[in-house]
C-alpha cells in the first residue's frame, strides 16, 4: 500500500466512523479493503488519529484472524476446514487449487498475487467444501469450480466480474414449523405489542416462557426485566449473529430470508426495556448477507418500523446498526462480543457485573441469538400461552437444527422440542449413523443406543448444530478436528486455556502419528479437569468434550492409534494400567480413566 493509498482510505474511515474509539474495529475492517492488509504506518496514524496507544491499535488488529499486519495476496483464499467441509474433499480442493497456482498454505505467490490457507468455519456445512475469497463465500467446491477460481485469479478478473452463481448460497430449509412457516408481515408483531403496553407484552414474554437459543438457554424475559429495571437511562439491544460454531448455520438462513422477523424481534426487546439502541454484531463469514441485511434496514425506516416515533408512538426511538465480526470464535461469547462492539480485542469479561446492567460502554444491555428475537415475533401475535403449548416441561416452542454431514438432505430443519435425535435422522434421511455430534464442538457426542434422546435443554441442549457420521467416519478424525479447533480459536487470554488446549490438541496429534500410550489418554483427563476448573470462559472448559465423549463411547478408536499395543476384543485394560502407573509413577492411574457414559447428561 503505498502512503497516498492509505492515506486516503484513512481519511474516509476516520470520516465515515467518526473518530469513535469505540469503532476501532469497524475502522480496521473498512480500511484493510482498501489494499488487504494493515501495514505499521496506518496502525500507527489511525492510534494518533482517536489518541489511542498504538499497542492497543496493532492489539486489536492482531487479534482477529481476518485482519492482516503482514502483507496477503490480492486474492486471499482461505479453505473452511470444519471436519464437515472436510469429510465433503476440502483438503482435495485445497490441494488442486495450490497446484494450479503454484502454492502452498500458508505462504504469498511471489508476485503477491495470491494466498491460500485454512479458516475454521464458514457457515456452509449444508453445502460445502467451502472456501472464502477475499471475504466472500464460495460453496459446493469441486474440480470445475476450482479450475475455474484459478482461471479468474491468473487473468487478475476483479471479484465483481466473478460470475455470480459462484456466490449463490442456497436456500436450504427443509422443514419448517411455527417460526419457518410464518407468514408474517413487517410490523404486524410489533403494533400487537404495542397495543399491548410495555407491561402488558412483557407479562406475555414471561408467560411463553422462550429460553435463549445460543445454547445456554437463560430464560429472555427475565433477562429483559433485569435490563428493564436497571437504573440508567441509556438501553441497548444487541443481536448477537456470530454464529461460529462449527457445523450451525440456521441463523444464516434467517438472516438471509426472515431478517424483517429478526429486526422485529430487536423491536419488540427494545419496546419492553426502553432501549434507543440497537447493534446486529454479524460474523465476518457472513458479510455476503450485508448488502440484503443493510437494504431490508433501510426499507423498515422508510415504513416507520425503526426510527424516531416508531409506528407513530412519541419516545418509541429505535435503530440498529450493523458491525462485521473479524474472525473470532470466542466473539459468540456475549460479553467478548460486547468488547469487540466497542472496538477492543474479543476477551469475555469476568462476571458479575453481567451485561444487563453493565453491557455496551456501561449501559444495561440485552444479548440475545438470532433465533431468539425472532421467536418474539410469534409470541407477540399468537401470545405467551400459546408459544408456550409446543415443546417440553422446561424447552417450549420450536428448535432450529442446522443438520450437516453423512446425510442426503442437510439443511435447516424447525422441529418442536422434545423431538428425538431418530426422528430428525430420519427426516434427513441418514443411514447406517454411529455417531451424532449435537451442538457443535462444544456440544454432545451421541452414540447410537442414545438416539432415542430428546431435543430439549432438560436432555440435550442444542445451539443448533446436528452433525451426522456413518460407519465410514474416525470418531478419533473427528475429536482431533474439534480440537485443533479450540486450540486455534482460544483468545489466549488465561493460561489454563491458551496452554490447556494447545496441550491438548499436541497430545491428538501424537495419536494420530500413532505414537501414543496409554498414559497419554489418562493425561486427556487431567487435562480436562484443569480446563473446566480454571479457565476463564466456556471455550476451555468445552475444548474436552469430544475427546472425554469419544473415550466414552468409542474408545477403539482411540486405541487403535496407541503406539506397540494390540488392541483387539482381549484388550488388557489391567495391564495396561500397570503400564500407565509404571510411566506415570502414580498409583491412582484408574481414577482417570473415562467411566462408563451415563444415559444422560
Amino acid at each position: 500500500m503505498t502512503r497516498l493509498a492509505w492515506t486516503d482510505a484513512m481519511d474516509d474511515t476516520l470520516q465515515r466512523f467518526g473518530r469513535r474509539p469505540e469503532y476501532l474495529l469497524q475502522m480496521l475492517i473498512h480500511l484493510q479493503a482498501a489494499e488487504n492488509w494493515l501495514p505499521p504506518p496506518a496502525l500507527t496514524a489511525l492510534a494518533k488519529a482517536l489518541g489511542l496507544p498504538r499497542a492497543r491499535v496493532e492489539g486489536v488488529a492482531g487479534f482477529y484472524s481476518f485482519l492482516h499486519t503482514r502483507p496477503v495476496g490480492r486474492y486471499r483464499v482461505l479453505f473452511s476446514d470444519n471436519i464437515i467441509d472436510r469429510m465433503a474433499g476440502s483438503q482435495a480442493m485445497m490441494a488442486r487449487l495450490c497446484r494450479n497456482l503454484w502454492l502452498s498454505p500458508g505462504y504469498v505467490s511471489e508476485d503477491g498475487l495470491a494466498s491460500v490457507d485454512l479458516t475454521s468455519c464458514t457457515g456452509l456445512g449444508d453445502q460445502g467444501p467451502a472456501l472464502l475469497v477475499n471475504g466472500q463465500a464460495v460453496g459446493r467446491l469441486d474440480d470445475v469450480r476450482i479450475d475455474l477460481l484459478c482461471d479468474l485469479i491468473r487473468q487478475q478478473t476483479p471479484l465483481a466480474d466473478w460470475p455470480a452463481e459462484l456466490f449463490l448460497i442456497d436456500d436450504t430449509i427443509r422443514r419448517r414449523d411455527a417460526l419457518l412457516a410464518s407468514t408474517t408481515r413487517p410490523g404486524e408483531a410489533l403494533q400487537a405489542a404495542l397495543a399491548m403496553g410495555r407491561d402488558g407484552w412483557m407479562a406475555q414474554m414471561t408467560a411463553s416462557r422462550l429460553r435463549g437459543r445460543g445454547g445456554a438457554g437463560f430464560t429472555t424475559a427475565v433477562k429483559w426485566l433485569a435490563c428493564r429495571d436497571a437504573p440508567a437511562r441509556q438501553k441497548v439491544v444487541v443481536c448477537n449473529a456470530d454464529e461460529g460454531e462449527p457445523g450451525t448455520f440456521k441463523d444464516r438462513e434467517l438472516l438471509k430470508s426472515h431478517a424483517d422477523l429478526v429486526f422485529e424481534g430487536m423491536a419488540l426487546a427494545a419496546w419492553a426495556v426502553g432501549a434507543q439502541r440497537g447493534f446486529v454484531y454479524l460474523r465476518g463469514e457472513y458479510r455476503c448477507l450485508l448488502p440484503g441485511l443493510e437494504a431490508t434496514l433501510a426499507r423498515r425506516r422508510a415504513e416507520g418500523w425503526l426510527g424516531r416515533s416508531i409506528a407513530g408512538v412519541v419516545g418509541f426511538d429505535f435503530d440498529i446498526e450493523i458491525h462485521l465480526g473479524a474472525g473470532a470464535y470466542v466473539c459468540g461469547e456475549e460479553t467478548a462480543l460486547l468488547e469487540s462492539l466497542e472496538g477492543k480485542r474479543g476477551t469475555p469479561r469476568i462476571r458479575p457485573p453481567f451485561p444487563v446492567t453493565h453491557g455496551y460502554l456501561g449501559r444495561p444491555t440485552v444479548v440475545n441469538n438470532v433465533e431468539t428475537l425472532a421467536k418474539c415475533c410469534l409470541i407477540a401475535l399468537h401470545g405467551g400461552a400459546a408459544f408456550a403449548a409446543t415443546g417440553t416441561a422446561q424447552s417450549a416452542g420450536t428448535k432450529l437444527l442446522s443438520v450437516s454431514g453423512d446425510c442426503p438432505r442437510p439443511g435447516v430443519y424447525e422441529f418442536p422440542f422434545g423431538a428425538t435425535v431418530s426422528q430428525v435422522l430420519e427426516a434427513c434421511g441418514a443411514q447406517d449413523t454411529i455417531a451424532v455430534q449435537v451442538g457443535g464442538a462444544a456440544g454432545i457426542t451421541l452414540a447410537p443406543y442414545e438416539f432415542g434422546r430428546r431435543i430439549a435443554f432438560e436432555d440435550v441442549p442444542t445451539a443448533g448444530a446436528f452433525m451426522v457420521f456413518d460407519s465410514s467416519r474416525d470418531m478419533f478424525e473427528v475429536a482431533h478436528n474439534f480440537v485443533r479447533f479450540f486450540a486455534h480459536e482460544s483468545c489466549g487470554f488465561c493460561t489454563p486455556c491458551r496452554v490447556g488446549t494447545a496441550m491438548l490438541a499436541d497430545t491428538l496429534d501424537k495419536l494420530a502419528e500413532g505414537k501414543g500410550s496409554p498414559a497419554d489418554l489418562i493425561e486427556i483427563e487431567d487435562l480436562d479437569r484443569v480446563l473446566k476448573q480454571a479457565s476463564h470462559c466456556g471455550l476451555g472448559s468445552a475444548a474436552p468434550n469430544p475427546v472425554l465423549d469419544g473415550l466414552q463411547k468409542f474408545r477403539p478408536a482411540y486405541e487403535r492409534h496407541l503406539m506397540h499395543a494390540d488392541f483387539s476384543p482381549a484388550f488388557d485394560l489391567d495391564g495396561a494400567l500397570r503400564r500407565a502407573r509404571q510411566m506415570t509413577g502414580r498409583d491412582d492411574a484408574s481414577a482417570h480413566l473415562p467411566q462408563q457414559a451415563e444415559p444422560s447428561r
